[in-house]
């Protein structure tokens, strides 16, 4: 089952995605994809619904944020040997944790705001997993029964911000639209093994990231294991698993994104996702901004 959100930015409504990819209006269902839908039984109920008896939404709608609501974005580095070798860094004894705030995410398809001064915009697709259920010191077994499903993701990562200006790694990684989601949340039933699914990233049509989730050095299950020994995980937090090799700032020359730019990312299941960079001071930049405000 996937599921979507469509529509406006701020006036998102529920959806399903049918067998033959279009968007289904479930609105008259449910009155959002947020954490309560998340619940075993409430996706239970819409398993057994046929979103071909769903009407259509228009063609072209916007995709949103899949789940609304997401209150912790929990982030692993250096979780795939080959990205590690290439950054130059050491094999770590335990994963790397970071967070991204609820300001970095956006929907799946909206541009990425080039951050004021930034010059080292770099890329990194991931897998993310959803949280179905509390879970606090579970372990891997456990753990694996906690997650609800999965999304496709992309780990921006401002560089200079990152590793040049002290402190903590939120500064190059929690910056305004940095964690695109989606385009649709996939139940973990549709999903045979999180560990064997290709996982691609395209700069302007060229490929640079090409790998497999089954070079992850920690799996899915494990990682919400120990994540959750640091922090209670609750029904719809996300744990984003980390990138394979191919970013830019790990190529020789170093290459990062420029405004204009179309970053295309995707991973098996789970659909494709793209993105254009827009400068701090464009329209699409203080659309986001005053979106942003209003909800405060």
């Amino acid at each position: 089952m996937k599921l979507v959100r469509f529509g406006a930015a701020g006036l998102e409504k529920p959806g399903m995605i049918g067998e033959d990819g279009s968007v289904r209006d479930l609105s008259g269902i449910v009155a959002d994809v947020n954490r309560s839908t998340l619940a075993e039984s409430a996706l239970e109920d819409l398993r057994r619904i046929d979103p071909g008896s769903l009407p259509a939404a228009p063609a072209n709608v916007r995709l949103g944020i899949p789940i609304d609501g997401i209150r912790k974005c929990v982030c692993i580095g250096r979780n795939y040997a080959e990205h590690i070798a290439e950054s130059g860094d050491e094999l770590p004894n335990e994963p790397i944790m970071f967070m991204k705030v609820d300001t970095s995410l956006t929907g799946p398809n909206d541009p990425i705001i080039m951050p004021k001064g930034a010059a080292c915009l770099d890329w990194e697709v991931e897998l993310a997993v959803v949280i179905g259920a509390a879970c606090s010191c579970v372990d891997s077994i456990t753990a694996a029964r906690r997650i609800a499903g999965y999304m496709l993701a992309n780990d921006y990562s401002e560089r200079e911000f990152q590793e040049r200006r002290e402190g903590q790694w939120v500064k190059g990684k929690g910056c305004d639209t940095f964690a695109p989601v989606g385009p649709w949340f996939v139940s973990a039933d549709e999903i045979r093994d999180p560990q064997k699914l290709g996982i691609w990233l395209e700069v302007n049509g060229k490929r640079q990231q090409d790998g497999s989730t089954s070079q992850m050095i920690t799996n899915c299950a494990s990682l919400v294991a120990y994540v959750s020994q640091f922090m209670t995980l609750r029904r719809g937090d996300i744990i984003l698993t980390g990138t394979p090799s191919g970013v830019g700032g790990a190529q020789k020359p170093p290459k990062f994104l420029n405004v204009g730019d179309k970053v295309r990312a995707g991973i098996d299941g789970l659909g494709i996702q793209q993105q254009t960079i827009v400068s701090w001071s464009s329209p699409e930049a203080c659309a986001f901004r005053c979106l942003v405000n209003e909800d405060a």
